[in-house]
C-alpha cells in the first residue's frame, strides 16, 4: 500500500510526505504516522534499552557500519549443519505438513558445501550501511543516494521496511531501478533517496531489552531516524516527502525461513537462486536474531495492540495498494477502502507474492513511482 501525507502526524514535521507499505498486515506499522481528519494519534516516547534510561545526553550520532565475515560462526554453522537430522514425510503432503525432509536435505547440502558467505558478505557491503542509537537501541539501516540527479531535480526519500522472515537484503534488486531508474528503463523523473533500517531485533539492530515493542514503537523509531537524517520540513515553502515501503511481519531457522519464502512466492525457482534464499537466512543466523524477530510477531498480535486507537484509527492520506496474486493475505478494494478513505491507486499485480521486491523488483518499482506522480498531480 501507498500513503500520503498532507498534513501532520507528528506535531506537524511532516507537512507534505508519502507513506509507501505493501501487503496487508505491512499497513499497521504507518498507523501511527497518519493522522485523522479531527485528531493525530500522539507519538509518545519509549526506553527499550537494558536497565533504566540514563540521565545524560542522547548520542545521536550516525556512525558508519561494516558487515564482517566470523570464521568462528562459519565453523559453528557447518558442524551444526553436518549433525542435521532429517524426518521422512509424508507422501504427496509438500508443504502442508511441515518442511519436508528430501527437500531440506538438498538446500542443506548447498548450504555446506557449496554457499559462499564470504562473497555474499561483499555483496551486502556494496551499499553504505549506518547504525545510530534510538530509544536506547543501536538502529541498523542503508541510506543510498541516486548517484545523478537532472538540474534542479530533488530525490524522493523513500523508508523501506522488511517483514518477517526478510531483511535488508530483500531490497537489493530493487534499490537500483529507484535510485537509478533512467538507467534501468524506468521515468528518470520519479527517481529515490533510499532508506532500509532493520526492525530491532532483526538482523544487524539491536535487539529491545523490553517486553511491548510494537508496530507503534517501529514505527516511531524510524520516524526518529528520519529526522536524524534531516528528513524534515521545518519552515513554510520547506516540504519534505517521506514515503514509507512496508512489509508485513507475516508467521528451526533454514526450516522456516525457506518455507515461507518458497510457499509465499509463485515464482521461486524462477525469481531468485539459492544463494538469495540462503543469504537472508544467514542474516538471522549470524545475528541470532530469529527469537526476537518472532518477539516482534507476537507483540502486534495482542488483544491491546489490535484495540489500540493506533491499530483502529481509519487513514484519510492519499493511499496506493498493490495486490500480488501469490500474497498470503488480501484486501479487496471493497475491504480495504472502509480503512483506507482515499485510495489513490489499487493495481492488480499479474503475478508475484509476498516478498515483492525481491520477486518482481520491476513491477514495484513502475506501481512506486505511478503511485507518486499521480499524488504528485492533485
Amino acid at each position: 500500500m501507498w500513503k500520503r501525507i498532507w498534513g501532520s502526524a507528528f506535531n506537524d514535521h511532516w507537512p507534505h510526505s508519502a507513506l509507501v507499505p505493501v501487503g496487508v498486515g505491512g499497513a499497521v506499522l504507518c498507523w501511527l504516522l497518519c493522522r485523522r481528519r479531527k485528531r493525530t494519534i500522539e507519538m509518545g516516547d519509549g526506553w527499550w534499552g537494558a536497565g533504566v534510561k540514563p540521565q545524560k545526553t542522547e548520542d545521536t550520532s550516525v556512525r558508519p557500519f561494516h558487515i564482517e565475515v566470523s570464521e568462528d560462526d562459519i565453523k559453528d554453522l557447518h558442524e551444526r549443519l553436518d549433525r542435521t537430522r532429517y524426518v521422512t514425510p509424508l507422501e504427496d503432503s509438500q508443504f502442508h505438513y511441515g518442511f519436508p525432509g528430501t527437500e531440506l536435505q538438498k538446500i542443506v547440502s548447498y548450504w555446506r558445501n557449496t554457499f559462499d558467505w564470504g562473497k555474499q558478505v561483499e555483496t551486502i557491503n556494496r551499499y553504505p550501511h549506518y547504525k545510530t542509537n534510538i530509544e536506547g537501541l543501536d538502529v541498523h539501516f542503508l541510506h543510498v543516494k541516486p548517484p545523478h540527479l537532472q538540474p534542479g531535480q530533488k530525490a524522493v526519500p523513500l523508508l523501506m521496511v522488511h517483514g518477517w522472515p526478510g531483511s535488508i537484503y530483500e531490497f537489493y534488486r530493487i534499490i537500483p531501478l529507484l535510485t537509478e531508474p533512467g538507467k534501468h528503463g524506468l521515468d528518470p523523473s520519479v527517481t529515490f533517496e533510499v532508506i532500509c533500517p532493520s526492525i530491532p531485533g532483526y538482523g544487524f539492530s539491536e535487539a529491545p531489552h523490553k517486553k511491548g515493542f510494537d508496530a507503534a514503537a517501529a514505527a516511531r523509531i524510524f520516524y526518529k531516524l528520519m529526522l536524524r537524517l534531516g528528513f524534515i520540513g521545518w519552515r513554510g515553502n520547506n516540504r519534505a516527502m517521506l514515503v514509507l515501503y512496508c512489509l508485513s511481519p507475516c508467521e528451526g531457522e533454514i526450516g522456516t525461513c525457506v518455507r515461507k519464502l518458497t510457499a509465499l512466492s509463485c515464482c521461486y525457482h524462477r525469481n531468485y537462486s539459492m544463494d538469495d534464499l540462503l543469504t537472508n537466512v544467514m542474516i538471522y543466523w549470524v545475528t541470532g536474531s530469529v527469537t526476537s524477530s518472532m518477539r516482534f510477531y507476537k507483540e502486534n498480535f495482542t488483544r491491546e495492540f489490535q484495540t489500540s486507537p493506533t491499530a483502529r484509527t481509519p487513514v484519510y492520506v492519499p493511499t496506493g495498494i498493490a495486490a500480488f496474486p501469490c500474497e498470503l493475505l488480501h484486501a479487496p478494494r471493497v475491504l480495504a477502502k472502509d480503512k483506507y478513505r482515499n485510495i489513490v491507486t489499487y493495481t492488480y499485480m499479474p503475478r508475484g507474492g509476498h516478498f515483492a521486491a525481491f520477486e518482481e523488483p520491476e513491477l514495484l518499482a513502475r506501481d512506486i513511482q505511478n503511485f507518486v506522480s499521480k499524488v504528485e498531480k492533485k
